[in-house]
């Protein structure tokens, strides 16, 4: 939990700290579209549910690569509020060209939902996945998507009469995972969490995962609150069968943090790929 006379608005607000941000998210959807447009053999708005948002893109591994274990899920960032997938096709580029198959979703936001409600959605997409390719799956995911990402890894998958292993694998990426701190914000204007619901979809609150392998990773240049999210989650999550890392990106920003995952070679993007082998 946040402690003493921390500036909660200034530390959650992302924006407001990275002013270069609308610079950036139009570079996202420039490559995005460019990577859409040279993968003709993807699959797109492919449903896993009945609203309209519950869509998502597949984009296949590239032709020659050895096939892996896992289906990769790419889970996009905007505080549960927005956002869409079609800004993140290019988070696939990094993976398929090392053999894997990358869902990237989309999920309905806050005020229309709750952030209960989204992760419900999430759960679904993975049962969909699960179902329709065989494989238990490597979630990968960006802020709000980060949490997404750590809240399905610590799912009670044989409550859902699926494979316990079902998300074995994470990397949640500058994610929250104690969203307490966010009531005071504006940032809850959207999201109306209160004390009690902030903790219900707090994965540090449920119980650790009993086995997989994770990475947090966070930039090295985001707010002290940030880090500290990283930091409780790899401190917290472990046990016999659990094996977990931070991984504090330095000189990267909430923003640039994630650019690496387009880069077939970058060491994050390899990080990811050993992750899910």
């Amino acid at each position: 939990m946040a402690t003493g006379q921390i500036d909660l608005e200034a530390e959650y607000n992302n924006r407001a700290r990275v002013p270069e941000h609308p610079e950036i998210i139009s570079g996202w959807m420039a490559d995005a579209s460019a990577y859409r447009a040279a993968r003709s053999d993807a699959a797109l708005d492919q449903p896993y549910g009945d609203k309209p948002r519950q869509v998502f893109d597949m984009f296949p591994a590239h032709p020659g690569t050895p096939e892996q274990p896992r289906t990769a899920l790419f889970l996009h960032g905007g505080y549960w509020q927005a956002l869409d997938k079609t800004a993140f096709s290019h988070m696939a580029r990094g993976l398929n060209a090392h053999g894997f198959d990358v869902a990237v979703a989309n999920y309905s936001l806050c005020p229309d939902v709750e952030i209960g409600d989204i992760i419900t959605e999430m759960q679904a997409l993975a049962s969909h996945l699960w179902r329709t390719y065989g494989k238990p799956l490597l979630v990968y995911g960006h802020s709000a998507g980060g949490h997404l990402a750590a809240a399905l890894m610590a799912t009670d998958w044989t409550a859902h009469d699926l494979p316990e292993a079902l998300v074995d694998r994470a990397m949640p990426i500058s994610g929250l995972f104690d969203l307490t701190p966010l009531i005071p914000t504006s940032i809850n204007t959207a999201l109306k969490l209160t004390a009690e619901s902030a903790l219900a979809v707090s994965p540090l609150t449920w119980p650790v995962p009993a086995a997989g392998r994770f990475s947090a990773v966070v930039g090295g240049d985001e707010s002290s609150e940030y880090l500290r999210q990283s930091r409780d989650l790899a401190s917290r999550w472990h046990g016999p069968g659990l094996e977990g890392e931070l991984d504090i990106q330095a000189g990267a920003n909430h923003f640039t943090v994630i650019n690496p995952l387009a880069d077939p070679g970058s060491a994050l993007t390899r990080s990811l790929a050993r992750l899910g082998g």
